[in-house]
């Protein structure tokens, strides 16, 4: 059974020792299946709307005191883009500057192999989800550490050569 509704509030929220927040996101990524079915090596990453605005990012959003950094990013994957899957090794850690209060937040990148994408999610009705390609994505991320984040997820799939271009 999925939860269908968001956490809200900031009661659990974890804070770095210079008050920032200290937040979790992941790249939700499949491989690109052809009109039967078949799969092939070109990478999809999902991309959603923010929810006061249609520019693009990945989903990301607070960790909490009772959640692990990988269970964080699959419930904000869950909340935001309504996908499951498996969280994979830490892209990496970024400190970047909050617009809204001017102060360093930490930000967490994870991996997300899409195993399987909801109809209905909690936040279906505010956000928007769509799928491209990794060059079309790098183009309209608002978030530099996003970007930096995509970077090392490719460079990571093509030394498995799990990803062909």
């Amino acid at each position: 059974m999925v939860c269908m509704v968001s956490r809200s509030g900031r009661e659990l929220q974890r804070y770095n020792n210079m008050g920032g927040r200290q937040v979790v996101g992941c790249i939700p990524y499949r491989y690109k299946q052809d009109i039967d079915g078949n799969g092939s090596n070109q990478l999809e990453v999902l991309m959603i709307s923010s929810q006061k605005s249609q520019r693009l990012m990945f989903p990301k959003g607070g960790w909490e005191l009772d959640e692990s950094l990988e269970e964080a990013a699959c419930r904000e994957s869950l909340e935001e883009a309504g996908v499951i899957g498996l969280v994979e090794c830490e892209l990496g850690q970024w400190n970047f500057i909050s617009k809204r209060y001017g102060i360093y937040y930490e930000g967490y990148m994870f991996p997300l192999f899409v195993k399987e994408q909801l109809d209905h999610w909690p936040e279906k009705n505010v956000r928007t989800r769509v799928w491209m390609s990794v060059g079309e994505a790098r183009e309209v991320c608002q978030h530099w550490w996003m970007k930096e984040a995509l970077d090392i997820l490719v460079q990571r799939l093509i030394s498995s050569h799990i990803f062909l271009d």
